[in-house]
């Protein structure tokens, strides 16, 4: 991994080797000059992930090289080194495009402290920045895809709520694209130039899930040998997404209540409050009303993060969108893969769609790679399905229910499906072939093929 490269302006000998030793002895790639110009020249000639410049310098003083940094790269990250008597001025750097500022005389905790957030935002900002271009096109509800009523009503939910500063939870099963949800929103809001930063609840251990959230000072428990800043100061000016939030324990809920309601926390063993503007999206597949109910969730939470609910449908819901995904990642993986597979047969297409797919459209998605990558050439046919696919219809989608219900069932409907289920498992088994097919099911071949026609399967 490459290391991140410094360059250190500062015109007092002591101060200026005394910082290179630091940085470098905590792995960073440093090059100190001794004032403004020589820095200006050093970063004309070379790429620098950050500048730390003193304030006072002769020739080209720390406001000017600033300056000059952000006429040329506006990306850039710089620091202020400056003296006490001098921080209204480094105050006002800040102003200038400056990220941050540090008092002499330097104290070393401090130095990398700042250092490190300040090279954690430059990553995230660069890493949203080469993203935003094609981001806007993805998350532009592209990647979503659906035509079904249930789709079109989240994508009008997400064109509204959008460019508002209001928190949303998103409810789904897993595998519904919750997180796709978490990003549209953000990339079509205001809040899109800033970092969106996610934390899964659920995969984080509860005891360093407080750390990962709001950051810790060093000391501050076992194995805290240096401060580290928390998602939510990443996140500054941008979203956090807080996926799987039922996950969370009780006393954590507690904070995350203040940080919504204040706007602000302090780090595990700090004292000093810190104030963060960001917007809060949440997302779970658990019933939180019920969490409520049962005391696993708190009720002052739950109203403070259900002010716009957006309900993601299982892909059993919205069985109209299945040949929509089934092409789309076709094309994806063809591409990809570099394979040309030609198609999806209608009979392996039926399957696709009389299949409940407990895992979504995760589950679809990984089952058309699978396919890509197996099959050589030609179109892809109900034999190369799996057997889960071709026999594994939860009760929920069973052609035949185990009893009939009080509402009573549409016979005609169900005699229909059962029939067709019959003569695509015949052909599945058959590898295609009409003949055999026929013959399993104890039918001459004139009689299945006008069955066929009839279901319209082809």
């Amino acid at each position: 991994m490459k290391k991140p490269s410094v360059l250190i302006a500062d015109d007092h000998d002591v101060s200026r080797d005394n910082l290179l030793a630091l940085l470098s002895e905590n792995g960073f790639n440093v090059r100190a000059v001794e004032d403004g110009r020589q820095a200006i020249d050093a970063f004309l000639g070379e790429k620098f992930d950050l500048v730390i410049t003193d304030l006072k310098m002769p020739r080209v003083d720390g406001l000017q090289l600033l300056e000059f940094i952000k006429g040329v790269s506006a990306e850039s990250v710089v620091i202020i080194v400056t003296g006490h008597g001098t921080v209204g001025t480094a105050v006002e750097a800040m102003k200038l495009g400056a990220f941050d500022y540090i008092t002499k005389p330097l104290k070393d905790d401090l130095v990398i402290l700042t250092v490190e957030r300040a090279l954690s935002f430059a990553k995230l900002k660069e890493e949203n920045a080469t993203l935003r271009s094609h981001l806007k096109k993805q998350y532009g509800f592209g990647k979503m895809i659906g035509y079904s009523d249930a789709m079109k009503k989240v994508f009008e939910t997400i064109e509204k709520v959008a460019s508002s500063d209001s928190t949303v939870i998103i409810y789904g099963e897993s595998g519904t694209g919750k997180e796709l949800v978490a990003k549209a929103l953000h990339f079509n809001s205001d809040r899109s130039g800033f970092p969106m930063v996610a934390v899964n609840c659920g995969a984080i251990p509860e005891d360093l899930l407080e750390s990962e959230l709001f950051g810790h000072e060093k000391g501050a428990f076992t194995g805290a040998t240096q401060s580290r800043v928390g998602r939510f100061e990443l996140a500054a000016g941008g979203t956090i997404f807080l996926d799987e939030i039922a996950e969370m324990s009780p006393a954590l809920q507690v904070k995350l209540l203040r940080v919504i309601q204040e706007k602000e926390f302090e780090r595990i063993g700090g004292v000093r409050t810190i104030s963060v503007d960001v917007r809060i999206i949440a997302a779970t597949n658990q019933d939180l009303e019920k969490a409520v109910k049962e005391r696993r969730f708190r009720e002052d939470l739950f109203y403070r993060i259900n002010v716009i609910p957006i309900h993601l449908p299982p892909l059993r819901d919205r069985k109209a969108d299945i040949p929509i995904l089934v092409n789309h990642f076709l094309s994806k993986f063809n591409k990809s893969k570099k394979k040309n597979l030609g198609g999806i047969l209608p009979e392996a297409m039926a399957y696709m769609e009389r299949y409940p797919w407990p895992g979504n459209v995760r589950e679809l998605e990984n089952l058309i790679e699978m396919l890509v990558v197996m099959k050589e050439t030609g179109d892809i046919a109900a034999a190369d399905l799996p057997t889960k696919i071709l026999n594994g219809r939860g009760k929920e989608n069973a052609v035949l229910p185990e009893s009939i219900p009080d509402e009573g069932v549409d016979f005609n409907s169900l005699v229909t499906g059962f029939e067709k289920d019959l003569l695509l498992r015949a052909l599945s088994k058959a590898g295609g072939a009409k003949k055999s097919a026929a013959k399993l099911l104890n039918l001459n071949r004139t009689t299945f093929v006008e069955k066929l026609k009839r279901l319209n399967i082809s």
